[in-house]
């Protein structure tokens, strides 16, 4: 039997799977198109994904005979796929027997289309999105137990799967990488918090072999691996001091040169004890390097068959990184999806990070500076905004650090207030009003009341959840449920029509 809490997420997480939408969509091409094509072409050949895509993906890459654009191929004639590989990986297990049961059928008769793109491989697709996305959740709520009350870390874990960008990309956009990263980031985290105490190398070999699925599902996940790296240099540090501490008796009565030959001897012996108490750690993190390099092969390989080079990536065309100048202001605080106002339930989760300082403090700097480095990260890069996103979604990833800072943050306002349930009542009451707020800015950004793309007036957006989403949400929903693929017509149609009129305006001036 289940405890009553993971009860309420597991109950949770089935009545939303409805809300799955079985599509493949703009980056989702490119993530999905490793596994498709390796199934049913056996080769990295993604031209009929590309043919496949939605309108606003082929865009610029499709001409209007079919025929792809020549400036879509790399120099080794392959199609420029700088959509990471990971996902697919995590995809195969259950597209693997979809696809075999589908030539299976064909085999005896069935009209069936083992071709990549038919109903039961996109379904299959979307439900493994969202069980990742439910499972990473999972491991979140029991990393968060571990520092917080249970009813305290469910609240949390249910605030932020309902109130952040999340649910756009566990339900909505199910083809895209995000759902993904917090499920890898949450097996990385738990399993680096489980082996903390003694880590054999077994143990790292296992951390390592995470780690490489971590970059693999996405890249600018590599500031999470700043936690293994950050606890590796002060055990280091506290290994060779612990060795400079030791101490080798000399005679004080000695003459001087006798007292010159112990202080050396003594430095020797210090020297060499820092160093054995430093091997065990580092053989540790040559393993774990190693692990996580044969992880990480699957992008290596398929970078240097789509580029030519194992370390080419396919980024080098757009703008480049400004780490000089990164927009970090940008990245939170911005109306083009800056991170804490379209999501402000993360406003909460980062203060409690700094509350969880008081309770943890290595391991809250750990999640503050992975926090902090990823707003550099991204904020460096052209895309800091992610385009089309609701949100900034490259933050998904952090879902099971935010977990902990929300269950901090409700703790310690319990402890502060010393009344549990009071406090229970106002932390449910706001995060219920935070999770509204959220749906109904979702509704707006997928029924493209706001720009998808560039920043938003927060004056048409209030107006909207209060004026025009009550008014509008009972029709759409129905037509979600009962008619979906019309409506993601209508939705994709909409975009198009907002990206012509971006590119005019850009044009005109």
């Amino acid at each position: 039997m289940l405890p009553a809490y993971r009860k309420i997420l597991v109950l949770a997480f089935l009545f939303t799977l409805p809300l799955v939408n079985p599509w493949v969509r703009g980056d989702g091409v490119g993530y999905y198109a490793y596994i498709r094509s390796l199934l049913v072409e056996h080769k990295l050949d993604f031209s009929n994904d590309w043919r496949a895509g939605n309108l606003s993906f082929t865009m610029g890459r499709v001409h209007a005979d079919g025929s792809i654009d020549p400036r879509q191929y790399t120099r080794t004639g392959r199609l420029d796929n700088h959509w990471a590989v990971g996902p697919s990986v995590l995809w195969a297990p259950f597209l693997v027997p979809v696809h075999a049961a589908m030539l299976t059928l064909q085999r005896f008769g069935a009209h069936v289309k083992p071709d990549g793109f038919s109903r039961p491989y996109v379904v299959a697709m979307a439900l493994a999105t969202a069980l990742y996305g439910f499972l990473g959740l999972g491991l979140s709520f029991r990393f968060a137990c571990l520092h917080v009350e249970e009813r305290w870390a469910l609240l949390a874990t249910l605030g932020i799967w309902f109130a952040s960008s999340l649910p756009v990309y566990m339900y909505f956009n199910p083809s895209w990488s995000h759902a993904h990263s917090v499920f890898v980031v949450a097996a990385f985290l738990w399993y680096w918090h489980r082996t903390r105490q003694g880590r054999t190398l077994r143990q790292w070999v296992i951390l390592g072999l995470i780690s490489g699925l971590v970059l693999d599902v996405h890249y600018a996940n590599i500031a999470v691996l700043l936690v293994p790296l950050l606890e590796s240099l002060e055990g280091y540090w506290r290994g060779w001091r612990a060795g400079g501490r030791g101490q080798v008796s000399g005679d004080r009565e000695s003459g001087t040169g006798n007292r010159e030959q112990v202080r050396g001897g003594r430095e020797i012996a210090n020297r060499k004890s820092s160093i054995g108490n430093c091997l065990p750690l580092l053989a540790g993190n040559l393993l774990y390097c190693l692990a996580t390099l044969i992880a990480f092969l699957p992008t290596l390989i398929t970078r240097k068959i789509i580029y030519g080079h194992p370390l080419e990536f396919g980024y080098s065309e757009g703008v480049g990184f400004q780490w000089e100048c990164p927009h970090l202001i940008g990245v939170l605080l911005s109306s083009d999806h800056g991170l804490l106002l379209w999501t402000p339930i993360l406003i909460l989760a980062v203060a409690g990070l700094f509350l969880f300082l008081k309770r943890n403090r290595r391991l809250a700097a750990y999640f503050i500076t992975v926090f902090v480095a990823l707003c550099y990260l991204i904020g460096g890069d052209s895309t800091w905004d992610g385009l089309s996103s609701f949100g900034n979604r490259y933050f998904i990833s952090l879902t099971p650090i935010f977990i902990v800072g929300l269950a901090v943050l409700f703790s310690e306002v319990a402890a502060l207030l010393k009344r549990d349930r009071a406090t229970l009542a106002l932390a449910s009451s706001l995060t219920g009003l935070l999770i509204l707020w959220n749906f109904a800015f979702i509704f707006q950004w997928g029924m493209h009341l706001i720009p998808v793309r560039g920043p938003i007036s927060w004056k048409q957006m209030a107006h909207n959840q209060v004026a025009v989403v009550p008014a509008r949400v009972m029709t759409k929903v129905e037509a979600y449920f009962g008619n979906r693929r019309a409506m993601m017509q209508q939705i994709e149609q909409e975009d198009i029509r907002q990206l012509e009129e971006q590119h005019s305006a850009v044009s005109g001036q």
